[in-house]
């Protein structure tokens, strides 16, 4: 196990440039920060480059230091200095990109599109949540919050682990679902739209969530199955886009809980 004691050590500076979106696909790698996310690899059995902790964390758990390919016992301060937390927890590992533009061979199930999502915060609640309702997978568009920053890894809380996540052109990704007969729902703030409740879309499906203030793009709206709109009782203008996601992917995922 190596000592680093300087923010000035090239590979300091490395996992500093980790929370950049260019050195991320640069190195094919990326940070996780905090004992959640780095249990949350292992426990998936997700293969750890470099684990990187204070002396004091490293030696309370030395199984770990057996698990990474490096490890390295660092200062608070280098910890505050290559992580995007105010109170980082002593704890941090770097960890392989995986390919995140792969079309699976197999695309059954229920299946999340995030349609220029933009706020990192809203991208991982909807990961996490999609993970939660039991979904295959999520993919996100090119114009929304890149899914393995600093804070989207942090809102997702280990769910990249759990389910695939992927980038692409939605409008291929419906046109793949089309293909196979399964049907594609939009999201609508449009009271003439379907009502959430009235669908049961079977085992294999897609939803679509679109840009927070703009909502989904009328070009993906065309493409779609249905449009979904959920009705509300109260005098809000709208809701939240992560929290809309998840009382329709718990609705139109219910017949794999049932």
């Amino acid at each position: 196990m190596e000592e680093l004691t300087s923010v000035h050590n090239q590979r300091v500076k490395n996992w500093k440039k980790l929370q950049t979106k260019k050195f991320r696909k640069e190195s094919g790698q990326y940070l996780l920060d905090g004992w959640h996310l780095v249990n949350e690899a292992v426990r998936s059995g997700h293969h750890i480059n470099e684990l990187i902790g204070t002396s004091e964390q490293l030696a309370a758990h030395p199984e770990l230091i057996e698990l990474a390919d490096q490890a390295f016992a660092v200062t608070p301060e280098i910890m505050r200095h290559i992580t995007d937390t105010v109170t980082p927890q002593g704890i941090a590992a770097v960890v392989d990109l995986p390919d995140s533009h792969r079309v699976p061979e197999d695309i059954s199930g229920a299946w999340l599109f995030l349609d220029r999502v933009q706020d990192p915060g809203n991208v991982g609640t909807m990961v996490r949540t999609a993970d939660a309702a039991g979904f295959a997978g999520v993919v996100v568009s090119n114009r929304s919050a890149d899914i393995f920053g600093p804070k989207v890894v942090r809102s997702m809380q280990g769910s990249q682990f759990h389910l695939q996540l992927l980038e692409g052109d939605l409008r291929k990704w419906i046109a793949n679902f089309k293909e196979i007969g399964a049907p594609v729902y939009g999201t609508q703030l449009n009271p003439a739209a379907k009502n959430f409740r009235d669908v049961r879309p079977g085992a294999t499906f897609a939803l679509i969530m679109g840009n927070e203030g703009q909502g989904m793009s009328d070009e993906l709206l065309s493409q779609t199955t249905d449009n979904l709109y959920i009705p509300m009782r109260g005098d809000a203008e709208s809701l939240n886009v992560a929290i809309s996601a998840g009382i329709l992917m718990f609705q139109l995922n219910q017949e794999l809980a049932d």
